[in-house]
């Protein structure tokens, strides 16, 4: 008879060199026994995933909070770092509305193939990259003595996991492929799924909500980042949800059924409250989706979720969907985040703001130039010139893509003597 195999203490979870305390806050309904099982072998090494998440947990834990504005192109990205944003914001709706793999408009629903954000935040990434090879290239050529932090961390919009516990699973190991330094999920059923502003919003039971943020912890393990999850509670403003199995739901579903079968429900802070408190173990920040900007209501939150969770950071979206000056006035706008910050709101983004400033900008210079011809293109470019003692840089657009760059590669593998470098004559160095 062969002897029964002595149970062997748990190994504990890796926990990253940069954060003895990464996981201090942080429950699993899994073990470390289930990373090794499904981590294969060879650990790949994800290392923007992981410079990214260990940038974003230093400025978590040593600024007052964190602000970003929401980006989808790789352009964005750079003109935001270099005008001294220090992590960027990607959301679903941008990716939904214009950047998308599939090439179609749509509004914020899921409508859009799963790897679309995946592969923004690699475009990000690799303009970031763009960005750091020149100015390291210029540095070291004597032309200039800029130390631009450029490897700043992206947080990506995973929506609500574009299915079940696996596909969030999946989708979360493709975001750390992608190199994102943390992921946001949100707790609607994924086939009705809208933006945070809309109505119709159907949500799952938390105990399934909390199974997809385990399946994105469980990624992250497998995939070996220390990657920040987001968990966002669409409650307050959501009137349906899909079951009343979970006693958590119990007292916020009156019994109404819809013709779809979905539970109505009596949504509201103290329903997402009650969620928040649950999704807490298992996320490193809790962000509430909330229907207009207040203090009040925000305090309220926070409030109740640190004091069961001191140490819990929160997330806070100040949305474009906001009227803010019809809310409040411009000392109460200038005063705004940082009362946030004080409250625990560590984290606090402008998801849209890439698709209004885009938007606007394009407007404007269209019916200038419908008016006024090159004077209103003049205009625009004599405002470039002007933003120089700023920082800004791509009036010189041959230089921001890279062109004295790849002159430098072409120098390279001739040894100096290429007569087809692209700079040299152009009218950029003549003109500029």
């Amino acid at each position: 008879m062969l002897d029964k195999p002595t149970a062997q203490p748990r190994t504990p979870f890796a926990t990253p060199a940069w954060a003895a305390d990464r996981w201090t806050d942080i429950a699993r309904d899994y073990t470390p026994e289930d990373v090794a099982r499904l981590a294969g072998t060879l650990q790949v090494q994800h290392t923007l995933a992981d410079h990214g998440a260990r940038r974003l947990w230093e400025l978590l834990h040593g600024e007052d909070f964190v602000p970003t504005l929401g980006t989808f192109t790789g352009n964005q990205a750079v003109q935001q770092v270099k005008a001294g944003l220090r992590a960027i914001y990607l959301s679903g709706w941008q990716v939904a509305a214009d950047a998308n793999s599939s090439g179609n408009m749509y509004p914020d629903q899921s409508l859009y193939p799963v790897d679309s954000v995946p592969s923004v935040v690699r475009r990000i990434n690799k303009a970031l990259q763009r960005a750091d090879q020149i100015e390291t290239m210029e540095r070291l050529e004597g032309k200039s003595t800029a130390r631009t932090d450029w490897f700043v961390p992206v947080i990506a919009d995973a929506e609500a996991g574009f299915g079940g516990a696996l596909n969030a699973f999946e989708l979360m190991k493709a975001m750390i492929e992608a190199g994102a330094a943390a992921v946001h999920f949100e707790d609607q059923l994924a086939s009705e799924k809208k933006c945070g502003h809309l109505g119709g919003k159907v949500l799952v039971p938390t105990r399934t909500f909390i199974k997809t943020l385990n399946a994105a912890r469980l990624a992250a393990d497998v995939s070996g980042v220390a990657t920040l999850i987001m968990a966002r509670t669409d409650a307050e403003a959501a009137r349906l949800i899909t079951s009343d199995i979970d006693e958590e739901d119990a007292p916020f579903v009156t019994g109404e059924r819809t013709e779809e079968g979905f539970y109505v429900l009596k949504g509201g802070f103290e329903c997402a409250i009650t969620r928040g408190l649950a999704y807490a173990p298992y996320a490193d920040l809790v962000w509430c989706e909330t229907s207009t900007p207040s203090l009040a209501d925000a305090r309220r939150f926070a409030e109740a979720i640190r004091k069961r969770h001191p140490n819990q950071m929160l997330a806070y979206n100040c949305s474009p969907s906001f009227n803010w000056a019809k809310h409040m006035g411009e000392a109460e706008m200038a005063a705004f985040q940082r009362e946030l910050g004080a409250m625990g709101y560590k984290y606090q983004f402008i998801t849209l703001a890439g698709f209004h400033n885009l938007s606007l900008t394009t407007f404007q210079l269209a019916r200038g130039y419908k008016e006024r011809g090159m004077a209103a293109y003049s205009q625009l470019q004599q405002a470039e010139f002007a933003a120089e003692a700023q920082g800004f840089t791509a009036i010189r657009h041959q230089r921001e893509v890279g062109t004295s760059y790849f002159d430098a590669v072409s120098m390279a593998v001739s040894s100096g003597r290429s007569a087809t470098t692209a700079m040299d004559h152009s009218t950029e160095t003549a003109q500029f």
